[in-house]
């Protein structure tokens, strides 16, 4: 009893002696405060970064995976380390890191060096992949002179005998940016025959579309768009033979008309011929692959070539339905069209690169996808932990229909599909920040054209 009348005794006190004090504090109103210009509690950071900003998310990525993944030989039976590439045996092998030397993520990244490098001025980004280049270039000179049981443990086999999309298409694409802008002649021998895979070897349907027989016969994959077209548009360039123009044009214009869906922009990620219903899955990276393969093809594809609008059209259509799904974070969520599935990093990297390049082109317009792209990489660079480590991504995924395959993926560190798109999307950010004023105004990020006198519009 006694207890009772202590407590409610204190809490009179307080209620009498707090009340006025709680009662004099200044209430925010619509006639003493401008609301509209009061600061959001944005969960990622809102508004332009500048290029130091930027410049130094790419370093911390660079010390990151130059670090943890070295580009040295070293014998499997030892491990002592092969320096003189005279001096290579049958047991040497690529010494072991966080990710492989050679692989369809880091054909991706090596590309993404060689822009890091344009758009910095630091040639150790250049250097980066001419180094690693130049290394598997020797490795896969020395095992293809080999035979018998030499070639048992042969660490260059996916240069030498490709069997696959994956083995080929993003490697044979860095290769020929890396001969283009090293002068590394070596390469060719192997740009030929990853281009001779692609091109005469891979299972097609009748109608010429590159096709699998995984996980159920004569299916498409999306992501084939990135493992083929980046390699036939740079082969072309390369050749100057419009062949490969032709079918990398062929490729993205019959994927399009099985996969695309023209009411949401999105493309499905799987497609099994004769399948019917056909159950659709819109997968966030797949369609970065598919949107990337397009702005790769755009770029060196002539403009008088007959497919040339009709891939620009597919590319503005993907952009704006791919935009209309963005979250509030600035990701895109693993399902692109299902909220309740978790925002994934590699997908987003990928869709702001295409958008800051296909500003940057001219392709979009700067007002209608600028913000978009600026809210992007936010996201991505919250992303990025102390480490450089890119966290977020989902791992390699195959097709599926049903939704629980694609919302309970793994995500990982060690997942190698983040890294060069999340430099990609830095440097064409860099980009971005050059060639338009990117201001706040209004509260909200508008992007104006240079010498604009943007304060007329406040």
């Amino acid at each position: 009893m006694r207890r009772r009348l202590l407590l409610s005794t204190i809490l009179m006190f307080f209620f009498i002696f707090s009340g006025p004090a709680l009662n004099a504090q200044v209430k925010i109103t619509d006639s003493n405060t401008a609301l509209h210009a009061m600061q959001p509690d944005y969960t990622v950071p809102y508004g332009p970064s500048d290029a130091g900003e930027i410049v130094a998310v790419l370093n911390l990525i660079y010390n990151y995976i130059d670090a943890s993944t070295p580009a040295n030989v070293v014998d499997r039976q030892t491990n002592a380390a092969i320096t003189d590439m005279s001096k290579l045996t049958p047991d040497a092998n690529f010494e072991q890191g966080v990710f492989r030397l050679i692989s369809y993520e880091w054909g991706v990244a090596y590309g993404a060096m060689l822009l890091a490098g344009e758009a910095t001025g630091d040639q150790k980004f250049t250097e980066y992949t001419a180094k690693r280049m130049n290394l598997i270039s020797s490795v896969a000179q020395y095992f293809k002179a080999q035979s018998g049981d030499k070639q048992r443990n042969n660490p260059v086999r996916s240069v030498l005998d490709p069997r696959a999309l994956d083995d080929a298409g993003s490697m044979c694409a860095a290769m020929i940016k890396t001969l283009v802008a090293t002068g590394n002649q070596s390469l060719r021998p192997f740009i030929n025959n990853y281009i001779d895979y692609i091109s005469n070897k891979q299972q097609r349907l009748a109608d010429g579309t590159l096709s699998r027989n995984r996980p159920l016969p004569d299916a498409l994959w999306l992501d084939d768009l990135y493992m083929s077209v980046p390699a036939l548009a740079q082969m072309g360039k390369l050749t100057g033979d419009r062949k490969y123009f032709d079918d990398a044009c062929r490729q993205i214009i019959q994927f399009s008309l099985r996969m695309f869906n023209n009411d949401n922009g999105l493309f499905m990620h799987g497609w099994i011929q004769d399948m019917n219903p056909h159950p659709a899955f819109y997968w966030a990276r797949c369609n970065g692959w598919a949107l990337l393969a397009m702005s790769e093809l755009l770029d060196v594809l002539p403009a008088d070539h007959p497919s040339a609008k009709t891939i620009l059209e597919l590319f503005r259509s993907h952009a704006a339905g791919l935009v209309s799904f963005q979250s509030g974070k600035g990701f895109w969520h693993q399902l692109i069209d299902r909220t309740d599935s978790y925002l994934e990093t590699s997908a987003t990297a990928i869709f702001t690169y295409c958008l800051a390049h296909g500003i940057n082109k001219g392709w979009l317009d700067h007002r209608a996808f600028g913000p978009s792209a600026i809210l992007g990489w936010n996201a991505v660079r919250t992303s990025i932990n102390e480490r450089g480590q890119v966290e977020g991504t989902c791992v390699g995924t195959g097709m599926a229909f049903d939704p629980a395959f694609y919302y309970h993926r793994p995500v990982n560190v060690a997942a190698a599909h983040g890294y060069g798109p999340a430099i990609m999307a830095g440097t064409e950010m860099i980009k971005l920040m050059k060639g338009y004023q990117v201001v706040i105004n209004d509260s909200a990020v508008m992007f104006y054209l240079p010498g604009t006198d943007w304060r007329n519009y406040r």
